[in-house]
């Protein structure tokens, strides 16, 4: 046991009466250190890059809670369909047959004067008194032909020198018509094979199948009903007269 006494008039110091073994500055910052261990601040927390951004994030984004340790998601590829794009305007023409009306702009306009070649190279010809058939004589005055548009798609063929129109009757005959009237209203459509062909848009058969202008292999005329959009004596290339 020791007692620590204060020279120079001082007051007995108040922890003379404690046991003590070293001098008071050691025992001072003990205390100190204890105190120390006993008040420590708790450390932050990390904080990540992930809730940097989350808290500096706009109002009205979206929160997203992401560890900081975990590993980020793979990307995936959205299940939902993007809309094909599409090329149609809003004055797209309607559909005649599986061709569109605006197809057939280059078909009106002013008269096309030209000669009606068939597949079996025969020139189309309106005779003087009507008679209708194939010539292989590419000059002949009377394969010259006038084509006029009078509807879309629908057109008038008169022959230049006759001054006949090329007409169909109910019953499917070729025949030249002195005055336009409703035989000969034809339609004029280009088929895959870049020839065009002309049928009776006033007459069809009884199962609704269109009638058409055709020579056969001959140059002779073919009764319209006899006649196939397909089959090759009813196409036509239309040649521009020199």
């Amino acid at each position: 046991m020791c007692r620590w006494t204060v020279t120079q008039g001082a007051p007995v110091a108040w922890f003379s009466s404690f046991p003590c073994s070293r001098p008071p500055s050691l025992f001072f910052s003990l205390i100190f250190l204890l105190l120390l261990l006993i008040f420590k601040p708790s450390s932050p927390s990390p904080v990540s890059s992930v809730d940097i951004v989350r808290d500096h994030a706009p109002e009205g984004a979206s929160h997203l809670s992401v560890s900081p340790s975990s590993s980020p998601a793979p990307l995936r590829a959205s299940s939902a369909r993007l809309p094909r794009a599409t090329n149609e305007s809003s004055s797209s023409a309607t559909m005649v047959g599986r061709h569109a009306r605006s197809s057939y702009g280059h078909l009106q306009g002013d008269v096309r004067r030209r000669q009606l070649f068939s597949y079996h190279k025969f020139f189309l010809r309106i005779g003087q008194d009507g008679k209708v058939n194939g010539t292989k004589n590419g000059e002949d005055p009377y394969s010259f032909l006038e084509i006029r548009s009078v509807d879309v798609g629908v057109v008038a063929i008169r022959g230049f020198t006759s001054n006949h129109y090329l007409a169909i009757r109910e019953n499917g005959v070729l025949y030249g018509a002195k005055e336009f009237g409703p035989d000969c209203r034809l339609n004029e459509r280009i088929e895959e094979n870049k020839y065009n062909t002309y049928s009776s848009a006033k007459w069809k058969v009884k199962n609704r199948r269109r009638m058409f202008v055709g020579l056969n292999a001959k140059g002779k005329p073919m009764k319209g009903k006899k006649t196939r959009r397909k089959n090759t004596v009813t196409h036509f290339l239309p040649m521009v007269l020199k």
